[in-house]
């Protein structure tokens, strides 16, 4: 076996030219040996195409790992989507939490993806992290730990490999590890509460856990991000798990702190990281781990023991998946509609008369990757019917779901000035975004809590306010 078994670059699609344009890279890095890959993105028929061919191509088992949050959905066109794990958790049913889980595994694995990067297992603690919120099932460790547990579960019994991320917790970032290095000062006993989750999901069986690119000086004082600590990642190790560790996308500029991409990618892999995930350059990343391999700066020992993670890992992910169980709900949509029906807060709604004026503020917009577009709430209403424009209720949909090119945590200054304008003599705000955020919407007048802008949640608000509307 390669040492490049162990690097897993990204594919994206673009609407332009779907794979067509990876396919230059996907051959260097087949030919180089890697190990999988990571996909974003694409209808679901295009990621089966793309996924069998890999492994045509590869002319061996590859694991093919996608961030799978919110359901096969939030990647790939045509799949199943679920509320962000925050809305899961509101409802407080385990069995709901397993069974999305299970349904997106079974979804992921109906297209070639058998490595799912879920689910989230920091906690939801600071108002002011940018990048975890909604991601996060709760602020309350054994909250959280319960519904980590239930979704591993979930996942794991439908035939895909878990990920708990983002060790040892992501919880008390307040910069995003995207742009800079986060350094938490958190004590060693507050750090362990934060792990309980991380705990609940080695106890749970998770097959791999997904380091933090952020610096905890309480449990390694060189003050190296965890992805780079082999005293980490060495304490995570004694504490007996021995499923794969894999580092956070080697893109972002916490990984780097300082170094090459090359040097992050050594260093990632002696400290006892098993998978080196989405570089930019894969063929250097190979060649660094090969030189460092062959001067003795990387063990082979350490090598032989990634790569016995690797192999044992992908003979798991290969197996036939099993059947789902039954759903309790009659799927997402009901889902979305069961946590709209008790979403109000702030103040009694008063009736609803169409026609229905929708009035956006989109805190989204931006950055390299475009959101989700905001007219599903508008596509809908038209669908059933409920006719828009002036004369009736207005309605503002206020959108700020976590993006990792903000850096913050809230809305902008400039969404707050725009809500100042039209919030006041508005009959509603739908808040496509975290429950806390409700404070920053001015006036005492009532919000629907809408959780993410997904379509799962802009078309369930569709039909809650033509039902409301009369």
């Amino acid at each position: 076996m390669t040492v490049s078994r162990l690097i897993f670059p990204a594919i994206r699609w673009r609407d332009d030219t779907g794979f067509d344009h990876e396919w230059e890279a996907i051959g260097q890095a087949l030919a180089l040996g890697v190990g999988g890959f990571i996909i974003f993105g694409g209808p679901a028929e295009s990621v089966l195409a793309l996924t069998q061919r890999l492994r045509r191509e590869a002319g061996r088992p590859l694991l093919l790992a996608a961030d799978l949050e919110r359901g096969a959905g939030q990647q790939f066109d045509g799949l199943t989507q679920f509320p962000p794990p925050r809305a899961l958790t509101a409802l407080d049913r385990l069995e709901v939490t397993r069974w999305a889980g299970a349904v997106t595994a079974h979804e992921a694995r109906g297209v070639g993806i058998n490595w799912v990067f879920a689910p989230v297992a920091d906690l939801d603690l600071l108002p002011d992290n940018p990048i975890i919120q909604t991601r996060a099932f709760a602020a309350e460790p054994e909250l959280a730990a319960r519904h980590v547990a239930a979704w591993i579960e979930g996942c794991q019994g439908a035939g895909a490999l878990a990920c708990a991320k983002h060790y040892p917790g992501h919880a008390r970032t307040t910069t995003d590890s995207h742009i800079t290095l986060p350094v938490v000062s958190a004590t060693r006993e507050q750090l362990a509460v934060d792990q309980v989750p991380f705990r609940a999901a080695i106890e749970a069986g998770v097959a791999s856990l997904m380091t933090a690119h952020v610096a905890y000086p309480a449990l390694d004082p060189a003050g190296v991000p965890a992805t780079l600590s082999g005293t980490i990642i060495g304490a995570l190790r004694a504490s007996g798990f021995d499923g794969l560790v894999v580092s956070d996308a080697l893109i972002m500029e916490a990984a780097l702190a300082g170094r090459s991409e090359s040097e992050a990618a050594v260093a990632a892999l002696a400290a006892g990281v098993d998978i080196i995930l989405y570089p930019q350059d894969t063929p250097a990343i190979a060649a660094a781990l090969e030189t460092a391999l062959a001067s003795g700066q990387l063990l082979a020992s350490r090598v032989e023991e990634a790569e016995r993670r690797y192999a044992r890992a992908l003979r798991v992910a290969e197996a036939p998946p099993p059947p789902l169980g039954r759903a309790p709900f009659d799927g997402a949509p009901a889902l979305a509609d069961a946590l709209l029906a008790a979403g109000i807060t702030r103040a009694r709604r008063t009736p609803l008369r169409a026609p229905i004026e929708l009035l956006t503020v989109d805190d989204d917009l931006g950055g390299p990757y475009a959101p989700v577009p905001s007219d599903t709430v508008a596509t809908t209403l038209n669908a059933l019917g409920v006719q828009q424009g002036a004369g009736g209720s207005r309605v503002v949909l206020a959108f700020a779901e976590p993006r990792a090119w903000k850096g913050r945590a809230g809305f902008s200054a400039a969404s707050r000035d725009a809500l100042e304008q039209l919030v006041p003599g508005s009959d509603l705000v739908v808040l496509f975004g975290h429950p806390r955020l409700v404070g920053e919407i001015p006036g005492e007048g009532p919000v629907l809590v809408a959780w993410h802008r997904q379509r799962l949640m802009q078309a369930a608000v569709g039909r809650w306010l033509s039902q409301q509307s009369r």
